[in-house]
C-alpha cells in the first residue's frame, strides 16, 4: 500500500527561496512530491520558439537539480490541468496539495476545476498569497468597494503595509522528505513540442534603484530592474523585492501599479475584452493592417516609436517610457483598436502579465480606469527630443536612422492629433 504524500504544485513561483506553499507542505512533515503542469490550454497558443517557455523550461530544470540532491526530481508533466490531476489520483496517494493563488480568469476557473476534483477524492486543498503582498479584497474603500482610481489604492496599500510586518517562508532550508520517482526523466524543451528561443531573459538588478527615479524615463541610460519577467514567472519573492523597494519610493509605486491593475482584472474581468469605461464601447476604430504592420515590424517613419517596436521584437524587452510612446502612437495617431497592440505585446512581451498588459493599454487609449485623459497625445518627436535628445537609444535599434532609406512618417502628427481629438469627442463632449 502507497504511503500519503503532500504535492507541491509550482505554477508562476518558480523558485526554492520564500516558496510559502513548499514551506507549509514541508510543516506539514509528510514526502513532498514537487509537480510543475506545462498546460496545454495555454501552450497550444504559442509559438514553438517562445521565449517564455524557454525561460520557464530553464528555471525548472534548475529545481529539478535542486530536488535531485535530495534524491527527488521537479515532476513536469503535459496536459490540461484536470486531465493531469485525473491521473495523479490515481497513481499517488495524495493526502494534501500546496499551491499558490493567481487571480487571473483563467486560473481562477482552472484552479476551481481542480480544487473540485481533488475535494471529491478526498485531498485537502492548500493556497496562499504570494506574488502580491494584498488580495483582491484586502485593499477596499470603506464602503468596502474596490478601488478605481491608483493614488487612493497606492495610499492603503502603504497604509496596510506599514501595519504588517513582512514575513518570509524559509523552505529553503535543508528537506529531504521528499518522494522519488527512480524512473522519471525530466523532460526537454522538444519533448513539450518547443525549441530553445534566441531570446533569453536577463538576470534582475535591484542594485541601481538609487538611480532609478532620476533616469527611469531616457531608454538610453538602461538604468531599468528587468525585474518584471522574474516577478511574472516567480524566480524571486515578491517579499524580497518590496524589502529592498521601500527604500525607494518611485520604484515602489511601480511595483503598486502591478498590484493595483491585478486587483481591477479581479473585480472588473470584462476588461479582458471591454473597456473599462462602458461609453468608449462605441468607438469605431480604424480597421488599418497595413500601417499595423508598419506599427508591429518598426517602420512608422517615428523614430522613438520604431526604435521600441524593435527592441521589443528583438528582444523581448521595451523600455517603460517608450512602451506608452508605441502604444499612444498605436491608439491615437493611427486610431487602431488598443486590442490589437494588447495581443501584439502579448505575444512578444517577456513580462507579458494580463492584467498589467491590459491595464496600462486602457490607460493609454483612455478607455480604462484612472486612465490618461483622452487629449493626452504624445508627440513622438517632442518626446525624442526630452528623453533620447542625442537619439543614442534610436540608433542602437534603427540603424538606418541617418540614411536615405529610413521611412517617412506614415502619417503628419498635426493631422493626426486632431483627427484623434475629433474622434474622442464625439463621446467626450
Amino acid at each position: 500500500m502507497q504511503n500519503p504524500i503532500s504535492i507541491a504544485w509550482f505554477r508562476r513561483d518558480l523558485r526554492i527561496e520564500d516558496h510559502r506553499a513548499l514551506f507549509e507542505a514541508q510543516k506539514l512533515g509528510l514526502p513532498i512530491l514537487p509537480l510543475f503542469i506545462f498546460d496545454t490550454d495555454i501552450l497550444d497558443k504559442l509559438k514553438a520558439e517562445d521565449a517564455r517557455i524557454t525561460f520557464i523550461h530553464q528555471h525548472l530544470a534548475l529545481l529539478h537539480q535542486y530536488f535531485a540532491s535530495f534524491g527527488s526530481q521537479m515532476l513536469c508533466l503535459k496536459g490540461t490541468p484536470q486531465a493531469v490531476w485525473q491521473q495523479l489520483c490515481t497513481e499517488f496517494d495524495i493526502a494534501h496539495v500546496f499551491f499558490h493563488q493567481d487571480f487571473e480568469p483563467y486560473a481562477l476557473a482552472r484552479d476551481q476545476k481542480v480544487s473540485t476534483l481533488l475535494a471529491n477524492n478526498n485531498i485537502r486543498v492548500h493556497s496562499f498569497l504570494d506574488h502580491i503582498l494584498f488580495a483582491p479584497g484586502q485593499i477596499l474603500k470603506d464602503d468596502q468597494t474596490p478601488y478605481t482610481v491608483y493614488t487612493p489604492f497606492r495610499k492603503k496599500w502603504e497604509s496596510l503595509f506599514h501595519q504588517n510586518l513582512l514575513s518570509s517562508f524559509p523552505s529553503e532550508k535543508n528537506f529531504d522528505h521528499y518522494v522519488s520517482l527512480p524512473t522519471y526523466n525530466f523532460p526537454s524543451l522538444g519533448d513539450i513540442g518547443f525549441v530553445k528561443s534566441s531570446i533569453e531573459v536577463k538576470p534582475y538588478r535591484l542594485e541601481h534603484l538609487a538611480n532609478y527615479a532620476h533616469q527611469r524615463n531616457f531608454p538610453a541610460e538602461d538604468e531599468g530592474s528587468y525585474l518584471s519577467p522574474h516577478l511574472r514567472f516567480g524566480t524571486v519573492s515578491i517579499r524580497k523585492v518590496v524589502q529592498i523597494a521601500q527604500k525607494y519610493p518611485v520604484f515602489l509605486h511601480e511595483i503598486i501599479w502591478r498590484s493595483f491593475f491585478i486587483h481591477i482584472l479581479y473585480f472588473f474581468p470584462k476588461v479582458v475584452s471591454h473597456n473599462f469605461k462602458a461609453k468608449y464601447d462605441v468607438l469605431e476604430w480604424r480597421v488599418d493592417e497595413a500601417n499595423f504592420a508598419k506599427w508591429c515590424e518598426g517602420k512608422t517613419g517615428y523614430p522613438l516609436v520604431d526604435a521600441g517596436m524593435r527592441q521589443l521584437n528583438a528582444t523581448g524587452y521595451m523600455h517603460n517610457r517608450v512602451r506608452m510612446i508605441t502604444a499612444s502612437f498605436l491608439c491615437k495617431h493611427l486610431l487602431i483598436d488598443w486590442r490589437w497592440g494588447e495581443a501584439y505585446f502579448a505575444e512578444k512581451l517577456l513580462d507579458f502579465e494580463l492584467a498589467s498588459n491590459n491595464g496600462n493599454w486602457q490607460w493609454v487609449a483612455g478607455t480604462g480606469c484612472d486612465a490618461a485623459p483622452y487629449f493626452r497625445i504624445f508627440n513622438p518627436a517632442e518626446q525624442q527630443k526630452k528623453f533620447d535628445p542625442k537619439a543614442v537609444y534610436i540608433r542602437q535599434w534603427v540603424k538606418e536612422f541617418d540614411d536615405f532609406g529610413y521611412p517617412a512618417p506614415i502619417v503628419e502628427h498635426t493631422f493626426a492629433r486632431e483627427r484623434a481629438l475629433n474622434f474622442y469627442q464625439k463621446i467626450n463632449a
